[in-house]
């Protein structure tokens, strides 16, 4: 069923804001000093292509540790990442989610997209993973 669900969400609507999410990147890699916002851009981006099967969750909780995108630096990097790129990120997702909720076939995809607004507001220190991988890793 994921694999369905990608590609209907590919064609309508996940290759755009997937582009989106690149082209923030790409943006960010060229200043150098947005390097790391640019990875974060890239892996959510390929996220934001096939989300169906996967899920955004913080790389704290899945190694039960701090990095430098978990601790302060992190919260320091998605306030500038907050500011420069994610409102617009997230405006285009919740945009992309109202047209989506006009069909009741959309509604699975509009969901996944509101989802992805809120990993565009703050997605330093965060990691895409399996469902299956973010069910254990919760469970625990």
């Amino acid at each position: 069923m994921g694999l369905i669900g990608n590609i209907l969400w590919f064609i309508f609507g996940g290759f755009l804001m997937g582009m989106g999410w690149w082209l923030a990147g790409l943006l960010a890699a060229i200043t150098i000093v947005g390097i790391p916002w640019a990875k974060a851009c890239f892996v959510i981006g390929q996220f934001a292509f096939f989300p169906f099967g996967k899920e955004a969750i913080s790389r704290k909780e899945l190694s039960s540790k701090d990095d430098i995108g978990t601790g302060v630096l992190g919260l320091i990097g998605n306030i500038i990442w907050f500011a420069f790129a994610g409102v617009w990120l997230a405006i285009g997702h919740l945009g992309s989610a109202l047209l989506c909720f006009i069909s009741i076939i959309g509604i699975p995809f509009g969901i996944q997209h509101l989802k992805l607004a809120v990993i565009a507001l703050a997605p330093i220190g965060q990691t895409i993973v399996d469902k299956k991988v973010a069910a254990s890793v919760r469970s625990v």
